[in-house]
C-alpha cells in the first residue's frame, strides 16, 4: 500500500468536465454469464467498430448488486447473473462519440446463448469522488501482486495523477477471445477531484473494451 496525507478540495465548487461521459442504457436481459465482457464486446463491435481503439472509450462490466436476502454475486465465470430492471449497460465514451452510441437504442444484441435489448439511454457525468476503483485491471503478470502494484503506480505517475493511496484487490481471470486474461482489482483513494476525473477519463492499462481499467466511485470506503 502507498500512503500519504490527502489534500482537500471542495466538491461543491468543483464542476466535472464532460470531455468523457458514461452512457447508461436500460436493458432487457433475463440472464447472462458472469464473465460476459468478450461476448458483449463482440456483439457491440459491428455497431461501434471504433470501440476498442477509441481513447476514452470502454464497456463497463454489467454488475448486479448483492441483495439483502442472502443472494450474493457468484464468482464462477460460467455462473449466471440475473439483471434486474434497474441494472444498466454503461458505455464510457468521449463526448464526440455520444450520438453514434445513442443510436443503439432498440437494438437486440446476441451474447452467445443470451440476448440483451438496449432501451432508453441517459448521459451521466463522471463521478465526483476522491476514492475510485476498477473491478478489473489487465496488466501483464496481474497474478503477481507486487509487480501489478508497481505497474499501476508507474502509470499513475505517467498521467501526473497525485495519488495518495493505492491498494490492489482480488484477482480474476476473464475470457479474451480464445485466450484467458489475468486481472486484478485496484482502488485509488484520497485523490483531488481534478485527478479523479483525469483517472476516469484515461483509465489504466489495456483492454477497456473488456471492462478493464475503467474507474468508478468506491462508495464503501
Amino acid at each position: 500500500m502507498y500512503w500519504q496525507q490527502p489534500d482537500e478540495d471542495d466538491p461543491q465548487q468543483f464542476s466535472v468536465p464532460e470531455r468523457v461521459i458514461d452512457l447508461h442504457f436500460r436493458i432487457e436481459c433475463p440472464a447472462l454469464p458472469v464473465d460476459h465482457g468478450w461476448l458483449l464486446f463482440s456483439a457491440l463491435r459491428p455497431h461501434l467498430p471504433w470501440l476498442e481503439q477509441e481513447p476514452g472509450a470502454g464497456i463497463h462490466p454489467i454488475h448486479t448488486a448483492e441483495s439483502g436476502n442472502g443472494w450474493s454475486r457468484p464468482e464462477q465465470r460460467d455462473a449466471l447473473l440475473y439483471p434486474s430492471r434497474r441494472t444498466p449497460l454503461v458505455l464510457r465514451l468521449p463526448r464526440s462519440r455520444l450520438h453514434e452510441a445513442q443510436q443503439l437504442r432498440g437494438t437486440t444484441l446476441t451474447l452467445g446463448d443470451f440476448s440483451l435489448t438496449l432501451g432508453q439511454a441517459t448521459v451521466r457525468p463522471l463521478h465526483k469522488s476522491r476514492t475510485l476503483h476498477a473491478r478489473h485491471l489487465g496488466y501483464p503478470d496481474a497474478d503477481n501482486e507486487a509487480h501489478f502494484l508497481e505497474q499501476a503506480v508507474n502509470e499513475l505517475r505517467s498521467l501526473d495523477i497525485g495519488f495518495k493511496k493505492v491498494l490492489c484487490g482480488r484477482d480474476h481471470t476473464l475470457r479474451n477471445g480464445e485466450q484467458e486474461l489475468a486481472t486484478r482489482s485496484l482502488m485509488v483513494a484520497d485523490l483531488t477531484l481534478s485527478d479523479a476525473v483525469r483517472l476516469q477519463e484515461h483509465g489504466l492499462g489495456p483492454f477497456r473494451h473488456l471492462g478493464c481499467g475503467l474507474f468508478i466511485a468506491h462508495k464503501a470506503v
